[in-house]
């Protein structure tokens, strides 16, 4: 059973979360802008590549969709995450963001900062650039074999350092952890706090793309425990703000490891439009969960506010284990992203710590 403090906590967040289920307001936008990427990397959910079938979407087949927006809502209220792939490899990146900054919406990028040069965030601010998220896998040579590019490292430190000097947006790095660069989370906390990184997010690999079937990415249940309490611990220091991702239920880490208590966005405050008009929820989730397509003449916010049900209402996720789980009442069968085709679950994050 879970502690009382951790169920006191999670009682208290039940109606909140009960509140932004049926309000299910819209405040994070993804747009998987391009499949292309200019690294490899072995934990690609999006299978992305230095050249794809699949074509940049054109700024002007997105921007109906934020004009479909800011018709219901604020745009202010609304960040538009752009990712892909790897959006520094969009000639057209600042015009985009120009695009967004002049419709009212802030903006910001997932990169993995190979292109992230100063002369080209520069620009990206001068278009109205709000946030933005670095990769970082690992120290070294550790990070290159994560990402596939030898050199890796040392641009994603460039651009880490270029981003943090300037001090100017919302910015975090992001780390996904695996069997290699768990034996690296002191250096890499190191290198870090060094640099004057203030937010730190921790991910762990789920088995869906080519991560699907690599052993040297998942963790043990020995290592996962441990990294919650890495992040607990680090979390204690207050040197560097660290937090899990926002990936499952984590039992009694609740409270300890993220800023909130978990609860899957994926449909209630996220929505996506990936790189084929699909119109979806979290850009992390690959099984085909989309809601329409944008080049089927689907409106986003007509498709937001009358779809989405399969988000809002999870009892469908109560078969199986789940049915059976104590813990239901809090983890409402889990993150989207670990649901396969067929609805099944992929893994249990509660199964890990026990």
């Amino acid at each position: 059973m879970l502690p009382l403090r951790q169920l006191i906590g999670l009682e208290l967040a039940r109606p909140i979360a009960d509140k932004v289920i049926r309000e299910h307001p819209l405040t994070t936008l993804f747009w998987e802008c391009t499949l292309r990427c200019n690294l490899s990397c072995r934990h690609c959910g999006s299978d992305c590549r230095v050249t794809s079938t699949q074509k940049d979407m054109p700024l002007e087949d997105f921007l109906p969709v934020l004009d479909s927006i800011a018709r219901q809502t604020d745009p202010h209220k609304v960040m538009i995450d752009v990712t892909g792939g790897e959006p520094l490899l969009r000639k057209d990146l600042e015009v985009c963001g120009k695009a967004f900054y002049d419709r009212g919406f802030p903006w910001g990028i997932v990169t993995n900062g190979q292109a992230l040069t100063p002369t080209r965030y520069s620009n990206l601010l001068q278009s109205g650039l709000r946030a933005v998220t670095v990769s970082l896998d690992g120290i070294g040579e550790t990070h290159d074999w994560m990402r596939g590019v030898p050199g890796s490292f040392a641009k994603a430190v460039s651009a880490i350092k270029t981003v943090a000097d300037s001090g100017e947006v919302e910015f975090d790095v992001v780390t996904c952890v695996n069997k290699r660069s768990y034996q690296e989370l002191d250096r890499i906390k190191q290198l870090l706090t060094g640099i004057g990184v203030k937010r730190w997010r921790l991910f762990t690999v789920f088995p869906v793309g080519r991560a699907a079937n690599d052993p040297e990415l998942k963790l043990s249940s020995e290592e996962f425990r441990g990294t919650m309490e890495f992040i607990k611990q680090t979390r204690k220091e207050g040197i560097i703000r660290a937090s899990y991702g926002c990936e499952g239920f984590l039992g009694k880490y609740e409270g300890d490891v993220r800023d909130n208590f978990f609860l899957c966005s994926a449909g209630l405050t996220v929505g996506s439009v990936m790189a084929d008009g699909s119109i979806a929820a979290c850009a992390s989730i690959r099984a085909g969960y989309s809601q329409g397509n944008i080049y089927e003449g689907d409106d986003f916010m007509d498709v937001w506010n009358n779809r989405y049900q399969i988000y809002r209402d999870r009892s469908w996720m109560k078969t199986d284990a789940c049915a059976r789980c104590r813990y239901w009442r809090w983890c409402r069968g889990n993150g989207m992203h670990l649901r396969d085709a067929e609805g099944k679950l992929i893994f249990c994050h509660m199964e890990r710590l026990s």
